[in-house]
């Protein structure tokens, strides 16, 4: 993936100056000293086609409720484009208002309260707080010392679940957070036939779909034999940093329609009319822009890299083949890995206070994303290769201090 000749760098058009004046969580919840590398906001601007969009409604007053499946026929376009995803099921959409929301909602219409719903740590760590916020138990089936799914421990995860409740379900994270691993057809295949074959329904998270880079490519996992009871969630959000303008898509499979027409109409009232425009303009119009910050990303990978070797040789850690989250293991670096008191819920321990407090850069801690990470770190490298530079750097000087 190049950069597009028509269109600049995302992640070099904004200073520090610029993105210090954002009043979003990532840019104010450290003192200003700090560099945040942690959550998953984009150091990029409004892609050029969804600041139109919104700059249009603004100026009309069109800032009522949402209608219509303008999104779902532009996520169609995109898909076919981009995902080889010819047949993509328009009639088989609903709004939700985002991605873990309307995960929620799917669950709730195919598992019962107290059901299990199996996860791959490390994962995400929002989806444990909402299934059992949801009133669903959670079985973890780690991923194997690859980072991909272990379809061994899948199985065993899948027997678990079935005996602790009458409708089980696995929620996928596909790509993976926080680990970047894009994961290929077989793979998805062998989680349809498993599910088949122990009665699971998977809902797919599919945030980070349209941030395949280069080497690796995306499977939508509803385009794979035997996932036409699943579901998919899928939104602009991650890839043109739109998570403040809420908006996503809940996909059934054909086998799962009847089941998406239950969810409660009020669900689709959720998402915001401006978030619905702006997602659609991104997914109907944004590919250019989104062209040059895939260019952007793989030069940042190939950065962080070169970076982690000069300052940080003891950390080691796989080059994620979509997102743009690096999963760093630091558990060389001998720092105490004990979770504070609050535990799981707590945002800092171990590699990532340490960096916090001696090299003052913000990362995800990895205890939060379940089992497998302690002792790791997550680091957001959507950012300008200076600002990705200087943190890597003082985190280098920490650790030799």
């Amino acid at each position: 993936m190049t950069v597009s000749a028509d269109v600049d760098n995302p992640l070099t058009q904004l200073t520090l100056d610029q993105l210090r004046q954002r009043t979003s969580v990532k840019w104010r919840l450290h003192p200003p000293d700090v560099l945040p590398l942690w959550v998953a906001e984009q150091d990029v601007p409004l892609a050029p086609p969804v600041a139109d969009a919104l700059r249009r409604a603004v100026e009309l007053g069109d800032t009522g409720y949402a209608h219509g499946t303008a999104y779902a026929e532009a996520l169609g376009g995109f898909a076919a484009r981009r995902w080889d995803w010819a047949d993509f099921p328009v009639g088989r959409t609903t709004l939700v208002p985002d991605v873990m929301m309307g995960a929620v909602e799917v669950l709730r219409l195919v598992t019962d309260p107290g059901d299990a719903v199996v996860v791959c740590p490390p994962v995400y760590p929002p989806f444990y707080a909402f299934v059992t916020h949801a009133g669903r138990q959670v079985v973890e089936a780690p991923l194997g010392a690859d980072l991909r799914i272990d379809h061994a421990a899948l199985e065993e995860a899948f027997r678990r679940a079935r005996a602790l409740g009458r409708r089980p379900a696995f929620l996928l994270c596909n790509p993976h957070n926080p680990t970047g691993v894009v994961h290929r057809r077989d793979e998805l295949e062998a989680v349809a036939e498993l599910a088949a074959r122990h009665g699971v329904r998977v809902v797919a998270d599919e945030i980070h779909a349209p941030l395949a880079l280069t080497g690796a490519r995306f499977t939508p996992y509803l385009t794979v034999t035997g996932a036409e009871d699943a579901f998919a969630l899928v939104s602009a959000s991650k890839a043109w940093n739109l998570a403040g303008l809420k908006a996503a898509l809940a996909v059934a499979g054909e086998k799962a329609a009847d089941d998406l027409a239950r969810i409660p109409e009020e669900v689709s009232h959720g998402p915001s009319h401006l978030g619905v425009l702006a997602h659609t303009a991104a997914f109907r119009d944004g590919g250019p822009w989104l062209d040059a910050l895939l260019g952007g990303l793989d030069a940042n990978r190939a950065l962080l890299g070169s970076l982690l070797a000069d300052h940080l040789p003891s950390v080691s850690w796989r080059p994620p083949e979509g997102t743009y989250l690096a999963w760093l293991d630091c558990t060389r670096l001998g720092v105490p890995t004990d979770a504070p008191a609050g535990g799981v819920a707590s945002d800092l321990a171990g590699p990532a206070r340490m960096f916090l407090d001696r090299a003052r850069v913000a990362l995800s801690s990895g205890h939060v994303f379940g089992a497998g990470g302690t002792g790791f770190v997550r680091l957001n490298f959507a950012t300008s290769p200076a600002v990705l530079t200087e943190a890597v750097t003082r985190m280098g000087r920490a650790v030799a201090g």
